[in-house]
């Protein structure tokens, strides 16, 4: 058995915007091997689980990785 808590790895603060590396991380998210594909494929998976406990593992893996 395990323990779920659902918390970010390492806190998020934004001190000033910086559009080139906004670029740089953006291009990160696209394509098939991007996080948005990956996310996408969690999420999509989520819905033949058979396990209710572990779609909200799915789901929540999914969201965390699109945001």
């Amino acid at each position: 058995m395990w323990s779920y808590v659902k918390q970010l790895q390492h806190p998020i603060k934004v001190a000033t915007p910086n559009p080139a590396l906004a670029k740089v991380i953006i291009s990160q998210y696209g394509g098939p091997d991007g996080e948005l594909g990956a996310s996408l494929r969690y999420l999509s998976q989520r819905y033949s689980m058979p396990y209710p406990e572990l779609k909200g593992l799915l789901t929540d893996i999914g969201t965390e990785g699109s945001e």
